[in-house]
C-alpha cells in the first residue's frame, strides 16, 4: 500500500475509534442513572431493563461476526449501524414506559453488535497478523480517549442540561462516525486477512464455525470461561457506583458518573498503548492477569466508603483492568484462530458468552442491592473475579506462539487433509 494511503487509512481509523467509542458502548450507565434520577425507577427494574437489552446483544454477537467475515461492505455496516444508534438515542430520550425503554435500548445493542468485530476486522484486513498488536493498541487508546471525551462533555451537559444531554451526545458522536469510517479507502482493506486467513489463502467452507469451534479448543473453552466470570464480575460495577453517588446527590448524579468513566478512561488509554507495544514482547498471559487481578481489589475497595471522591478514586482502578482486557481480546482471539478464516465468527460467539456474563451481571447485583445492599453486592462480584483470577492463572496457556493444533484441532486437521 503506498505511504499516503496507508497514512489515510490509520487516520481514519484513529477517528473512527474515538468517535464511535462512546457510540459502540450505548448509554450504559448513563442510562441507569438517568432512570434512576429522571424516571424514578427503582434498582431491579433498571437491572432488568439493561439485562433485557444485554441478552439481545448476546444473539445478535455471533450473527454480526458472522456477517462481517462474509460482507466485504464493512465499511458501510459500520456507518448504517451508526446512524441506527443515532436515531434510536433520540427516541429514548423521549420514551418512558418500560417495555418502550426496553425495546429501543434492545435495538440499540443489536445495532451496536457490529461494531467491535467489524473494526477489529478492518484493522486486521490493513495490517496484517504481524502488526495486528500494535494497531489493536492504537485502535483502543483513541477508543478510550473518546470515551473521555465524551465522558466529558456528557458530565457538563447533564451539569447544565440535565441528564437528558447524554442521548444528544450519543447520537452526534455517531453521525461523526459516518465520515470517518467512509474515509478508510476502500482497497486499502483486504477481506481474506480481515478474517483470519494468512494472505493468499482463501476460505474453506467446511471448516468449523460458531460455537462449534469453541468445542474444538481447549484454550478457547477456557478463555470463553475466563471471559464470562470477567464481565459477570465487572459489568454491574459501575453502574453500582454511579447509583449511590446518584442517591447522594441526584442534581449531580450523572456529572459524577462522568468524572468516573473519564477517569477511567485515562488511565485505560496508556493501558491500551502498553498492550500495543509489549504483548508481542511480554506474551498475553501476562498482562491480562495483571487486569484480572485489579478486579477483585476493586470490588472490596467500593465497600470501604460511600465518599464521592474516593468512589471516583476507586474507579481508576478500572481504567487498568478494562485497559488491559480491551486491548488484549481481540489479539487472543486472532492468536487462537488464525489460519482458519473464523476470526470473527469466534470473536462474536466468545463476545456473546461474555455478554452472558454481563447481562446477568447488572441483574444479579440489582438483587442483591435490593435484598442485602450495595456492599454486599460489590463482594459478591469481587468473589466471582477470583474465581475467574484463578483460572486463568492455572489453565490459560499463553497464545503469542501457540501451536496450530492446539488453536483449532478440527481447523488444522481438515487443512491437513486438504493439502
Amino acid at each position: 500500500m503506498p505511504c499516503g494511503r496507508s497514512d489515510r487509512s490509520a487516520r481514519a481509523l484513529d477517528a473512527l475509534n474515538f468517535f464511535l467509542a462512546d457510540v459502540e458502548g450505548g448509554l450504559g450507565p448513563y442510562l441507569a442513572v438517568y432512570l434512576l434520577t429522571a424516571r424514578q425507577w427503582n434498582q431491579a427494574e433498571i437491572g432488568i431493563v439493561m439485562s433485557i437489552a444485554g441478552v439481545a446483544g448476546i444473539v445478535a454477537q455471533m450473527p454480526a461476526g458472522a456477517l462481517v467475515d462474509t460482507l466485504r461492505a464493512k465499511r458501510t455496516l459500520i456507518a448504517a449501524a451508526a446512524l441506527a444508534v443515532a436515531v434510536l438515542a433520540l427516541a429514548l430520550s423521549v420514551l418512558d414506559g418500560f417495555w418502550s425503554v426496553a425495546t429501543v435500548q434492545t435495538a440499540i445493542g443489536v445495532s451496536g453488535a457490529v461494531f467491535g468485530p467489524a473494526i477489529a476486522a478492518i484493522s486486521l484486513g490493513i495490517v496484517g497478523h504481524r502488526h495486528f498488536a500494535r494497531r489493536n493498541g492504537r485502535n483502543e487508546a483513541f477508543n478510550h480517549a473518546g470515551n473521555a471525551f465524551a465522558a466529558a462533555i456528557a458530565g457538563i451537559g447533564a451539569y447544565v442540561f440535565g441528564p437528558v444531554a447524554v442521548f444528544f451526545l450519543l447520537a452526534t458522536m455517531a453521525l461523526a462516525s459516518l465520515a470517518s469510517v467512509l474515509a478508510i479507502p476502500a482497497d486499502a482493506i483486504d477481506h481474506e486477512v480481515a478474517r483470519g486467513l494468512p494472505d493468499g489463502e482463501r476460505h474453506d467452507p467446511e471448516q468449523p464455525s460458531g460455537f462449534a469451534v469453541l468445542l474444538t479448543s481447549r484454550p478457547l473453552l477456557i478463555f470463553t470461561t475466563c471471559v464470562v466470570l470477567f464481565h459477570l464480575a465487572n459489568a454491574a460495577m459501575l453502574p453500582l457506583v454511579g447509583q449511590k453517588l446518584a442517591m447522594q446527590n441526584r442534581n449531580l448524579g450523572t456529572a459524577a458518573m462522568s468524572m468516573c468513566i473519564l477517569a477511567a478512561q485515562a488511565v485505560m488509554v496508556p493501558m491500551a498503548v502498553l498492550v500495543g507495544r509489549k504483548a508481542d514482547a511480554w506474551g498475553r498471559k501476562p498482562l491480562f492477569l495483571a487486569g484480572f487481578l485489579i478486579l477483585p481489589i476493586r470490588g472490596a475497595l467500593y465497600t470501604l466508603s460511600d465518599d464521592p471522591a474516593w468512589l471516583v478514586g476507586v474507579q481508576l482502578l478500572d481504567g487498568i483492568g478494562a485497559g488491559l482486557f480491551g486491548a488484549l481480546f481481540p489479539l487472543i482471539v486472532a492468536d487462537l484462530t488464525w489460519g482458519t478464516g473464523r476470526f470473527n465468527v469466534t470473536r462474536g460467539a466468545v463476545q456473546a458468552a461474555q455478554g452472558v456474563g454481563a447481562a446477568m451481571s447488572t441483574t444479579v447485583a440489582g438483587l442483591i442491592v435490593v435484598t442485602a445492599g450495595y456492599s454486599a453486592a460489590f463482594l459478591t462480584l469481587a468473589a466471582i473475579a477470583v474465581l475467574g483470577l484463578m483460572l486463568f492463572c492455572l489453565a490459560m496457556p499463553e497464545t503469542k506462539d501457540i501451536d496450530e493444533t492446539a488453536r483449532m484441532p478440527a481447523a488444522a486437521s481438515l487443512r491437513r487433509a486438504a493439502e
